[in-house]
C-alpha cells in the first residue's frame, strides 16, 4: 500500500489547526504529522519531520506565511508548500507562487476543495482556488507576441492562448469551450508549446509565466 501523505500544519489558530487535523486524519491517505503555531515554529517542526506538504498560512505571529516560505526552501528539502489563507488577494497569490508555494487555497472553501488541492499539488500540479485564477491576470500584456525570453515568441497565437490558460488553472475541456477547439486540439497545442519551452509540468510552466511576467 501507498504510505499515508505526511502533512504539517502551520496556522496560529489552534481551533482552526484542529479541525483540519480531524479532517485530514480521517482520511486513509493522509496524516497530520505536527502543527506550528508561527513560522518560527514551523521552521524547527519542518526540518525534524521532514513532511511531504506543508499547509501554511500567510499570516502567522513571528514570522508569517510569505517571509517562512524561502527559509523553508533553503532549510529542507520539502518541495510541496501549499497555502490555506483568508487573504483574496491577488498580489499575496502571485507574492507566494513566486516564493514556491504549489497552491493556494481560501479558508472560506476548505474541505472538498482542499483535499483535491493536496492531491493536485501532490502530483507535481499547481493548484490556484478557481475564483483567484483571474487575479493571475489582471492586465493582460496587448501582444503577448512581442514578450522576449526563454522562447515564449517562438509559440504560435493558439500555443499562446492554450499555455496562459493551462497556466491560470484551467482544465483541457474548459480551454476548448474557450477557444472554440477539441479537446484533443487543446492537448495537441499544450504539449508543443511545452516541448518548445522545455518544460515538463504545469507547475513549471506557472513559474515561467509569473517569470516572464506574463501573468501580472
Amino acid at each position: 500500500m501507498t504510505p499515508p501523505i505526511r502533512i504539517l500544519l502551520a496556522d496560529d489558530h489552534a481551533v482552526l489547526r484542529s479541525g483540519l487535523a480531524a479532517l485530514l486524519n480521517g482520511r486513509a491517505d493522509m496524516t497530520v504529522v505536527g502543527e506550528a503555531a508561527d513560522g518560527v515554529e514551523l521552521l524547527s517542526l519542518a526540518a525534524d519531520l521532514q513532511p511531504d506538504l506543508i499547509l501554511l498560512d500567510l499570516s502567522m505571529p513571528r514570522l508569517g506565511g510569505l517571509e517562512t516560505l524561502p527559509l523553508l526552501r533553503q532549510k529542507t528539502t520539502i518541495s510541496r508548500i501549499l497555502i490555506l489563507t483568508m487573504h483574496d488577494d491577488g498580489s499575496y497569490l502571485r507574492q507566494a507562487l513566486k516564493a514556491g508555494a504549489s497552491g493556494y487555497v481560501l479558508k472560506k472553501a476548505a474541505d472538498v476543495e482542499l483535499i483535491t488541492a493536496i492531491q493536485a499539488v501532490m502530483r507535481g500540479d499547481v493548484y490556484v482556488h478557481p475564483a483567484m485564477t483571474r487575479a493571475l491576470l489582471p492586465d493582460m500584456p496587448p501582444d503577448l507576441q512581442t514578450t522576449a525570453g526563454n522562447g515564449w515568441h517562438l509559440l504560435s497565437d493558439r500555443e499562446q492562448d492554450v499555455l496562459l490558460l493551462v497556466a491560470l488553472g484551467h482544465t483541457s475541456r474548459e480551454i476548448a469551450d474557450q477557444l472554440a477547439l477539441s479537446v484533443k486540439t487543446v492537448e495537441t497545442y499544450r504539449a508543443r508549446g511545452m516541448e518548445k519551452l522545455g518544460l515538463s509540468s504545469r507547475a513549471a510552466l506557472v513559474r515561467f509565466a509569473l517569470a516572464q511576467g506574463l501573468l501580472e
